[in-house]
């Protein structure tokens, strides 16, 4: 018995498994190129990459990258927050000056500065949703939301409890005006496509 083999035989007599055991299996699971996989409140979403998404994704962290260095600005990568199982693999985000990796090798919640998620179609209530009242109960300060069906941003602020106490939203085309947030900058949505 391997080592993982004993891991998730442990996880399942006692009925409890961590987002480590669960990432581990993801790993040995034959995952399709082009898809990004996340867990959600215990859940496992896979969900392609589009161009539409890939496009605005792009945008943003182009964007950002006038004003932040590289080491700060992260797309995909796991962060582990707050709720039941959720390993969120952002769209875009933003680290604070002087993070660190923990332990484990992985950026901690508490670090991130902005977070920015493109709609997909199939995860869509994740993203207005548990992920939302995470990135809220990490006290992420700023939570941008561009959704390319509504051809609209969704930015949320002054994340309280579960929730943020103000949402702004922006149509395409319009700058996302972020000069009085800890991001600090304008974005520029006018070449953001739409689904």
């Amino acid at each position: 018995m391997t080592v993982l083999e004993d891991r998730i035989a442990m996880a399942e007599s006692d009925d409890t498994i961590t987002l480590d055991e669960m990432f581990e299996r993801l790993e040995t699971m034959p995952v399709p190129e082009g898809y990004k996989v996340e867990i959600v409140e215990g859940f496992v979403y896979m969900s392609p990459q589009r161009d539409t998404h890939w496009e605005i994704i792009l945008d943003i962290v182009e964007q950002l990258r006038t004003k932040y260095p590289r080491k700060r600005v992260k797309s995909d990568v796991r962060i582990d927050y707050p709720g039941h199982l959720n390993g969120f693999a952002t769209d875009v985000t933003v680290m604070a000056e002087g993070a660190a990796k923990t332990e484990e090798g992985r950026w901690r919640y508490e670090d991130v500065e902005f977070v920015a998620e493109v709609i997909s179609k199939g995860t869509a209530t994740n993203d207005y949703g548990p992920k939302k009242s995470a990135y809220a109960k990490a006290e992420v300060p700023v939570y941008l939301v561009a959704d390319p069906y509504q051809r609209r941003c969704h930015i949320y602020t002054q994340p309280k409890g579960d929730d943020y106490t103000t949402e702004t939203k922006i149509n395409f085309g319009d700058d996302v005006d972020l000069t009085d947030t800890v991001v600090g900058l304008v974005l520029k949505t006018d070449e953001f496509p739409q689904d």
